[in-house]
């Protein structure tokens, strides 16, 4: 990892260090891919397909905010979810299009941020082999290991949706965002 690529996972670290390093590096080239978008640029389309980047965004901001709350420790999701929350399965992705560029992206970083310390706090009191609260049908409860892999798989899957979304709104392509990239939102960059 260097300053001007900080998403970089450790080329020889420990297990944690390198679940947090993909994960933090698949977040980065997410937001590289959903940034500095518009409102048509974040409703984009592709062909018959729903997904836009601006769903993605509100989506996986509700996954943060749902791994590092409900599973990791049972606590509530808290807001801004729970005021706004309707119980339909791709609510999150259909939503977005009800909120400005601003919005979305404010979402998803507040979201990674509020992970970020609660997934770090769990791990200083006890490790990724620590039992969480997410149980499966027989009643065990999942490791924070599962969790991180859950949230690298989740992040994988849609981070190559944001590839193609990218693309199709302005030729954006690349796997990592070039060295000292930051997210802005508008003019600012995000602290």
């Amino acid at each position: 990892m260097s300053d001007d690529m900080p998403w970089e996972p450790p080329f020889a670290g420990s297990e944690t260090a390198h679940l947090l390093g993909a994960l933090d590096r698949l977040r980065t080239t997410f937001r590289w891919k959903a940034a500095d978008l518009d409102a048509a640029g974040l409703q984009t389309r592709i062909g018959a397909s729903a997904l836009t980047l601006g769903g993605l965004l509100k989506h996986l901001a509700l996954t943060e905010d749902d791994v590092s709350t409900q599973r990791l420790s049972g606590a509530r999701i808290g807001e801004p979810w729970e005021s706004t929350w309707v119980d339909q399965e791709d609510w999150a992705f259909t939503s977005a299009a009800d909120h400005c560029p601003a919005e979305l992206y404010a979402l998803w970083d507040d979201a990674v941020t509020r992970s970020h310390e609660r997934i770090g706090a769990a791990l200083a009191e006890g490790g990724v082999d620590q039992l969480v609260d997410l149980t499966d049908a027989d009643g065990r409860h999942a490791s924070l290991r599962r969790l991180l892999c859950d949230l690298i798989e989740e992040y994988g899957r849609h981070t190559g949706h944001a590839d193609l979304l990218r693309e199709a709104v302005d030729g954006l392509v690349g796997e990592d965002p070039p060295p000292g990239w930051r997210p802005r939102v508008g003019r600012l960059p995000v602290s």
